[in-house]
């Protein structure tokens, strides 16, 4: 646990079991009740028993139906002719809209100026009246509060820093538990801390004795900045999780994080990336960057859950396409399945068939070709041929750049922009 804490620390929490458990009853048949299943690939890799709940699968792509729902439903007649405000970059912004146009509540979301336009585009549909403010959420907050709770009378809710939010989340723990009672390990992301101290609570109020872990991006390790006192720990800067990327931990969720949090883990962006791709490759589903998180912890130190039966969150899986592309090429790279050669050939007629018959009698399968000869350095009669081979694995690769070879080639492998000789 974190410093001096324990699961029984008398702190006054916000929100208690009973709050998750009437939560669970008032969402029931409003989101859907997502399946929580083990992995055979992952367990194995990681040394654990793993199981993931698959919260991708709400309808909004993400769990923050949950909260969004338990939230609303609470509403007052008058408040809900006022209306609701939120502020938000995605997950929650289409949660909201969503479920506010379905209950008959009127929602307006503020979205910083640099939001994707796919994201925006997809709150309007659901529902929401999107306004665009700030270059940062801290700005679209301060606005959102000014103009819309303050100035039309308009009901916050809160992406996580609110009781009934964090005991929407909550029934996550519930389910997972239900399914799987025999889990000793939750793995669950921290961005502001909605999710985990929701289930947190209800973990620990079920089972006191479950290992409870939170899982934060290097660059946006909020509550580990916060229980250490030195904001800067939180450093920022790009991140493929922008779902937990929160500079700024909640009110209400830090006290329950110091109380309930056996550890905080920081994962980096490279295990966030590897993550995804195996999720993808291994489960066939899309997670976004912060639904990997806790994936991303196991693969990072396997050591520290061999053995445990580990429950993961995969929170959500609106990540853009073309991001998720680019992860999963550089995965294949990462994996030598897909790799770059460079190979020097005389420029006359049928070197390139050659060197093409070579590959593919190697089990090779050339992606791309480019046709150099102009570089510096090379013979007047010389050129380069650089190819984006695709391979088994790394074994593979290296098989086809040893036959190339054979065949009196001087092959360069070509890792990361550094070129080596085979």
């Amino acid at each position: 646990m974190t410093p001096g804490a324990t699961a029984t620390t008398a702190v006054l929490e916000s929100i208690s079991l009973a709050d998750v458990e009437n939560a669970a009853r008032v969402i029931a048949g409003q989101v859907l009740r997502t399946p929580c299943t083990p992995s055979k690939v992952l367990s194995k890799l990681t040394g654990a028993e793993v199981w993931i709940k698959f919260e991708n699968f709400q309808f909004t792509a993400s769990f923050k139906e949950r909260g969004a729902v338990n939230k609303l439903t609470s509403l007052t007649a008058a408040e809900r002719a006022a209306g609701v405000a939120a502020m938000s970059a995605g997950n929650h912004a289409q949660a909201v809209a969503y479920h506010a146009t379905r209950l008959g509540i009127k929602s307006c979301i503020v979205m910083p100026m640099n939001t994707p336009f796919t994201k925006v585009r997809n709150t309007r549909e659901l529902g929401g009246e999107v306004i665009l403010h700030g270059e940062t959420l801290a700005d679209s907050f301060e606005f959102m509060q000014r103009e819309l709770v303050v100035g039309r009378g308009m009901t916050l809710v809160h992406p996580y820093d609110d009781p009934r939010v964090m005991a929407g989340q909550g029934t996550i723990a519930l389910e997972m538990l239900a399914d799987v009672p025999e889990l000793d390990t939750l793995v669950i992301p921290i961005g502001g801390g909605g999710l985990f101290s929701g289930n947190a609570v209800a973990a620990h109020g079920l089972r006191p004795d479950i290992r409870m872990i939170g899982v934060e991006s290097a660059g946006y390790c909020s509550a580990f900045a916060a229980i250490n006192g030195d904001s800067s720990l939180a450093r920022g800067g790009p991140t493929i999780a922008e779902g937990i990327a929160v500079k700024g931990i909640g009110r209400h969720t830090l006290p329950i994080i110091r109380a309930h949090a056996h550890e905080l883990v920081r994962v980096e962006e490279s295990a966030i990336e590897r993550a995804i791709g195996l999720l993808a490759n291994v489960e066939k589903v899309v997670a976004e960057g912060a639904g990997a998180t806790g994936l991303a912890a196991l693969i990072t130190d396997p050591a520290k859950y061999a053995g445990r039966k580990v429950g993961l969150i995969l929170c959500g899986g609106n990540i853009d396409p073309r991001l998720l592309s680019s992860v999963l090429l550089r995965q294949l790279v990462h994996e030598s399945r897909l790799v770059s050669l460079s190979i020097e050939i005389e420029d006359s007629p049928g070197f390139l068939a050659r060197v093409a018959g070579c590959v593919g009698l190697s089990g090779g399968n050339i992606v791309q070709v480019h046709h150099e000869r102009l570089t510096t350095g090379l013979h007047v009669k010389s050129a380069t041929l650089e190819m984006l081979v695709e391979a088994q694995d790394e074994l593979h690769s290296q098989q086809i750049a040893s036959d190339l070879r054979g065949h009196g080639y001087v092959v360069h492998r070509i890792d990361g922009g550094y070129s080596q000789v085979d």
